[in-house]
């Protein structure tokens, strides 16, 4: 069973756990197109929590979402969809923000 990082592991670390995961959980073998549709349904899922959390109106049937575990899910399946394309999160995230760094910003 994949050990869970500890608190402070680097995008890389979190990236290869997830990686693992999903092999032992068998879900390493979904399409792209599967995960992007199961993020789409985890950020639904946050934003309805970030909604209710901000005191906004939400359906009275509504299953009640909790924000961190939510936040955790979408994290989960974006680092899982980012392994099944082949991309390095914490390298991607570092140029871009190299890039962004020579832009003006108004």
């Amino acid at each position: 069973m994949a050990n869970i990082p500890n608190p402070g592991a680097s995008l890389l670390e979190l990236q290869r756990y997830v990686s693992e995961l999903c092999e032992e959980r068998g879900f390493g073998e979904e399409a792209v197109s599967q995960k992007f549709m199961l993020l789409a349904e985890e950020v639904g899922e946050f934003a309805k929590a970030a909604r209710k959390q901000a005191g906004l109106a939400v359906a009275t049937d509504a299953q009640h979402q909790d924000l961190n575990e939510e936040a955790g899910d979408v994290l989960t399946i974006f680092l899982d969809l980012c392994n099944k394309l082949e991309i390095n999160v914490d390298e991607a995230f570092r140029r871009r923000q190299e890039t962004n760094q020579t832009r003006t910003w108004e």
